[in-house]
């Protein structure tokens, strides 16, 4: 397994061969047992145990269970495919045993307002949770591993000492962490919903969630069938609606039949039962640290997912396959658990992400009820972002097809390619080419590599090309290399481009971002050093309030009454300009702490005036200049703004305060919000991730009711098709796919085999509409069979 090289304490590792996984038939062997204590008895306690036993059976490997064999909380246990053959390949012996008791089946019914939408093809696994600790039980047994149950472990400091290797998988809850806090350093972040663990004596046939709309608020059902006459239910609400619904004020008996009569009709009248159960509030569990010395964490006590993704039993069961595993590839012990923090980290991650955006779904699941009901089934579904438009079409084909029709994608459309309509412009598909500073102008004139590298994405196939942010002022740029509109100059170098994009590229509408930088400015290029000053030349800042960006950077001046006026008519004049340029659609900049996004949030405007406090003060200059621009630019032609809706730190733009800056816009005639968030202060704490700024779209989208382009890290086809069909956004703008791929649009089509109104080749182009050939790598397929052959009479 490991040697004791490396490991602070520990009597019996003192110095082992180095074994290996491939075999889990080939045992390591080593000099002296390795001593294991186990803080736990859940199953990923156990099934630690037993892999350690299996890996080394001379090991001595206990397990410390508090509670009795059988006194567990819960019902069933959802494992998916992959777990399943991560443990047929450690241990066919617990394979075989959890096989012959799994209920199996491929539907999802989602049942809201008295209608049922079903989806197949997802294959779920389910057993018991009780006859999944039976059969753990027996196999650590079989192994020789010590199991004590109805036994409090001791100290883990004492365990520590007295053992080679300490895992605390003692839940939720543990209380090893606890003691080694300083070390772990968790964080636990308590959520909105109230829910509790019940079940049903008979199975569903399907995994079914029910939609209950009460007199005191949404309810939902989740529930799955674990053997041939029994289903777990699980029954969750926000906790205002827990409360307004009374049941803080019921025992355990008194909640269980009050459930079982809201959700008669999904449970046919049937009662349902109790095991211990109690209305909880989730906790998402994320710590620092992993391991200590000779301890580390293991399943919930290490991390948490909500079980609206079935993830709790399933990421300790794989946490146990590599720990195992790496205390059996690596040398010593602090090798090996390094080795399992890393492996195990950055997937945990991806599922707390996964499992945080499925929670908060159903946390606001209020929002999406007016939805067309295929649509409202899409999107539940889709709601983790792990299962996508491409999944679904894969699994039930029917079922998408369905979702897509009710949307109106024309036949053989994916939803992608569908039009999109803002005021007089018609957007032929829902692809933006988001602005992308280019850093290449001189003087504010956009020159030839403006030309190529706008007019390569407009004939790219996006419906919209926006440019990089246009300052209105040479006071206003970001850098010496920033594009403007504040001279006749400008405005003719900006009319060559958007003349080649209509004259080369028919059907590609291009917009113009306008903004001033604020107190961002006056920095170099990009690539000399991302918001450095510049060695030279500097120009004096402005900004609402004299706060630098950057400690010890420039501080701006704050804008005088008379000043902010004269900002107004240059964002009025850039307007003006951008009309005669040709432009088909203008974005007014608010986000990412240049001038206007500075008045917006509270972190940047610390006025006392008319233009800073609350958020109608901090508004106000920022309506200003809009009203302004709307006033001078043609009426048939869409504006949108763009907002960061967080700023990702302590304090500053609240998500509620951002759906009230977008009702503002489009109370003042914005047609859209481009909904981005951040790079407001230099302490932010973004939580990066795919798409991970599309539900701050979405909410804004649903509870102010004006369209919304989603950004950030939406990179497939696949994400834009799944974000538009359940109605999250209306547009998604890409940067970095776009940079990477100028026909990503078109390309995007080809993989999707669509060929339509929606992604319009260009005519030179039209001869790689389809994916280049390539050599042939498949074998010859088998075309004869011949039985009945015998020995020496094969040819």
């Amino acid at each position: 397994m490991f040697s004791s090289q490396g490991s602070p304490v520990g009597p019996g590792a003192r110095g082992t061969a180095r074994a290996t996984t491939t075999n889990p038939h080939s045992p390591a062997k080593t000099s002296h047992p390795l001593q294991a204590a186990i803080i736990g008895g859940g199953p990923g306690g156990l099934y630690t145990a037993a892999l350690l036993k299996r890996l080394a059976p001379h090991h001595e490997v206990t397990v410390y269970e508090r509670t009795a064999p059988d006194d567990t909380f819960g019902f069933g246990v959802v494992l998916s495919d992959e777990t399943l053959g991560g443990i047929e390949h450690a241990d066919p012996t617990v394979y075989e045993a959890l096989k012959a008791h799994f209920v199996r089946w491929d539907d999802i019914d989602i049942v809201h307002r008295n209608t049922r939408h079903t989806s197949g093809g997802h294959r779920f696994a389910a057993l018991g949770r009780r006859r999944l600790l039976e059969i753990l039980h027996d196999r650590c047994r079989d192994l020789g591993v010590d199991l004590r149950l109805r036994t409090e472990a001791p100290p883990p400091d004492e365990l520590a000492r007295t053992h080679d290797l300490v895992v605390a998988a003692d839940g939720v809850h543990s209380a090893t962490r606890e003691a080694y806090r300083d070390v772990f350093r968790p964080h636990l972040t308590p959520h909105r919903c109230r829910y509790i663990w019940l079940a049903a004596d008979f199975a569903f046939d399907a995994f079914r969630f029910e939609i209950a709309e009460t007199e005191h608020g949404v309810m939902q059902l989740h529930g799955y069938p674990y053997a041939p006459d029994a289903s777990t239910v699980i029954v969750e609400m926000r906790e205002e609606v827990w409360r307004a619904a009374g049941f803080d004020e019921l025992d355990e008996t008194e909640s269980t039949a009050r459930c079982a009569k809201i959700f008669a009709d999904a449970l046919g009248g049937r009662p349902l039962r109790s095991n211990k159960s109690a209305w909880t509030t989730f906790r998402t569990v994320v710590n620092e640290r992993w391991s200590h010395g000779n301890i580390v964490l293991l399943g919930d006590a290490a991390h948490t997912a909500h079980f609206s993704i079935g993830s709790g039993t399933k990421l300790a069961v794989e946490d146990a396959l590599a720990l195992a595993a790496c205390l059996a590839e690596r040398p010593t012990l602090q090798e090996a658990l390094s080795a399992y923090e890393e492996e195990r980290r950055p997937v945990v991650a991806s599922t707390q992400r996964a499992a945080k955006a499925s929670l908060e779904w159903f946390e606001d699941l209020d929002r999406y009820l007016a939805q067309p009901p295929r649509q409202f089934a899409f999107n539940l579904l889709t709601r983790s972002r792990r299962v996508t438009h491409e999944n679904l079409r894969l699994r039930d084909a029917g079922f998408t097809d369905s979702v897509e029709r009710e949307f109106g994608c024309p036949p053989h459309t994916p939803p992608m390619f569908t039009p999109f309509r803002l005021r007089g412009l018609t957007l032929r598909n829902r692809v933006v080419v988001s602005p992308m500073d280019m850093y290449s102008a001189t003087d504010g004139v956009p020159g030839d590599f403006h030309l190529v590298h706008l007019g390569a994405r407009a004939l790219g196939g996006a419906a919209l090309v926006m440019t990089e942010m246009v300052c209105v002022s040479a006071e206003g740029r970001i850098t010496p290399g920033c594009a403007g509109l504040y001279t006749g100059r400008q405005g003719e170098a900006w009319r060559r481009i958007t003349d080649f994009v209509h004259d080369s590229a028919p059907g590609t509408a291009i917009g113009v971002q306008l903004g001033h930088s604020g107190r961002k400015g006056s920095t170099r290029l990009m690539w000399e050093g991302m918001d450095e000053p510049l060695p030279e030349g500097n120009w004096p800042l402005v900004a609402p309030s004299p706060l630098p960006y950057r400690p010890g950077g420039q501080i701006p001046r704050e804008l005088t009454r008379a000043q902010l006026t004269d900002v107004r008519e240059q964002f009025r004049a850039a307007a003006g300009r951008a009309a005669g340029a040709g432009f088909d659609l203008l974005e007014l900049h608010c986000a990412h702490g240049y001038l206007l996004s500075g008045f917006l949030s509270p972190l940047t405007n610390r006025r006392t005036d008319a233009y800073g406090g609350p958020l109608e003060g901090r508004l106000r200059f920022p309506l200003e200049v809009f009203d302004a621009v709307r006033e001078v630019w043609p009426d048939e032609r869409p504006m949108t703004v763009r907002i960061s809706a967080t700023d990702w730190a302590e304090g500053g733009t609240s998500a509620e305060e951002a759906v009230e800056i977008a009702r503002a816009f489009a109370a003042h005639g914005a047609d859209a919000i481009d909904v981005s968030t951040g790079q407001v202060v230099t302490g932010e704490r973004p939580e990066f991730g795919r798409s991970y700024q599309t539900p701050y779209a979405d909410r804004i989208r649903h509870e102010a009711g004006v369209p919304v382009i989603a950004v950030g890290a939406i990179s497939s086809w696949d994400d834009v098709n799944s974000l538009v069909l359940a109605g999250r956004t209306d547009l998604c703008a890409l940067a970095r796919p776009h940079l990477y791929d100028p026909h990503w649009t078109l390309h995007a089509a080809a993989e999707q085999g669509y060929d339509g109104p929606g992604a319009a080749w260009p005519a030179q182009y039209r001869a790689g509409s389809r994916p280049p050939r390539t050599g042939r790598t498949d074998a010859p397929k088998p075309r004869l069979t011949l039985h009945g052959l015998g020995p020496g009479q094969d040819g």
